[in-house]
C-alpha cells in the first residue's frame, strides 16, 4: 500500500518510519528541511515544502496514495485544509488526521477525515489506566469497551473456559491467550492453567469486576 504523511513532528515522523519499517511505500512531507534530511533514508520518500493547495499535493503524487495521514503539529486551520483537499478534490480512499481537541476532531469529521486521533488524550489514558486498572495491559475500543490481558485467577485454573461460563457469570468474553508474546485463539474445552495470561473483552466495568477476582 501508498502511504503519505503530511507533517513530520515526532508523531508523524514516528508513523512515517514504522509504516516503513512494515514494508509499506511511504511519502512523507514537511516544510522543515532538518527533518526532511533526517528521514530521507528511512522512507521511499521524503519532500521538504508547504503544502498550500491542491496543486501542490498534485505535483508530488499525493493522488496516487491509497492512504493519507494528516499529522502538522499544532496548526489547526491548515489540518482542516488539508484534509478537505485530499477527501473532497483528490479522493483518497483513507484519510486520518490528527487533532489538538475535542473540537477540532468535530470539524474534521465534517470536512471528511475517515479516522481521527488525539495522541496526548490516548497516551493519558493509557497511562491513567495502567496506573489504576488490575490489567497487565488494556486496550480501549470505545469508551466504555476494551480488550484487556489479565493473568488467570486462582479459581480460574484447573477449569475449562466452558466450565467458566464467563459471559454468565460476569459478561465477559475470554477471546484468546498471549503465549510469549503470540496470540492464540481458544476452544471452549481449554483448561486454565496456572500463568495463563488471558486475554478478556468487554463492557470496562465488567473487565473491572473480573480483573479484581
Amino acid at each position: 500500500m501508498k502511504f503519505c504523511v503530511i507533517g513530520l513532528g515526532r508523531f508523524g515522523y514516528q508513523v512515517a518510519k514504522t509504516l516503513a519499517e512494515n514494508g509499506m511505500e511511504v511519502l512523507g512531507i514537511d516544510a522543515n528541511e532538518t527533518i526532511i534530511a533526517s528521514i530521507r533514508d528511512e522512507i521511499t520518500q521524503a519532500v521538504c515544502m508547504q503544502v498550500t493547495d491542491e496543486a501542490s499535493l498534485r505535483s508530488i503524487g499525493v493522488d496516487e496514495m491509497d492512504v493519507a495521514i494528516v499529522a502538522v503539529g499544532e496548526d489547526f486551520a491548515q489540518s482542516i485544509l488539508i484534509t478537505a483537499l485530499l477527501k473532497k478534490r483528490l479522493k483518497i480512499k483513507q484519510i486520518v488526521t490528527r487533532a489538538i481537541n475535542e473540537i477540532h476532531k468535530e470539524i474534521l469529521h465534517l470536512v471528511g477525515a475517515d479516522r481521527i486521533v488525539l495522541p496526548e488524550k490516548e497516551i493519558g489514558l493509557k497511562l491513567a489506566d495502567a496506573l489504576s486498572k488490575p490489567f497487565m495491559e488494556l486496550f480501549r475500543l470505545s469508551e466504555n469497551f476494551s480488550i484487556s490481558q489479565l493473568k488467570a485467577p486462582v479459581e480460574f485454573i484447573g477449569k475449562s473456559l466452558e466450565e467458566l461460563e464467563l459471559f454468565k457469570k460476569y459478561k465477559v468474553n475470554c477471546i484468546g491467550i498471549n503465549k510469549d508474546g503470540h496470540l492464540n485463539s481458544l476452544q471452549n474445552n481449554y483448561i486454565v492453567q496456572e500463568g495463563d495470561t488471558l486475554m478478556f473483552s468487554g463492557l470496562n466495568n465488567d473487565l473491572d469486576r473480573i480483573g479484581r477476582l
